[in-house]
């Protein structure tokens, strides 16, 4: 398996990050970073692990999450790839997600 992050998936991390930055330190900030990142790379072992995704069944992709902390890492799996499809804060609102 290989994990695979798309585009829109790294700019809504650092936008996740860019939002904290100003209320946290610089270490916690990586800390935070390392933590949904290490999350994601669980599913190189389980890539099923995640529940799948109710905002998100209307497409019929078989999107997937896993939380970490206030994150939701989405993802779905085509063949041998994991695709990270998205990183979203779960403290905004919902509907935001499926745009």
């Amino acid at each position: 398996m290989k994990l695979v992050y798309t585009e829109q998936s790294i700019v809504s991390l650092e936008e996740a990050l860019e939002f904290i930055a100003p209320r946290v330190s610089y270490e916690k900030l990586l800390k935070i970073r390392n933590r949904i990142l290490d999350k994601a790379d669980t599913l190189l072992l389980q890539p099923q692990k995640g529940q799948k995704e109710p905002l998100l069944e209307s497409l019929k992709l078989g999107h997937r999450r896993l939380v970490e902390g206030h994150y939701k890492i989405i993802y779905r799996v085509e063949g041998e790839y994991i695709y990270i499809t998205d990183i979203f804060d779960s403290r905004q609102d919902p509907e935001k997600m499926k745009a």
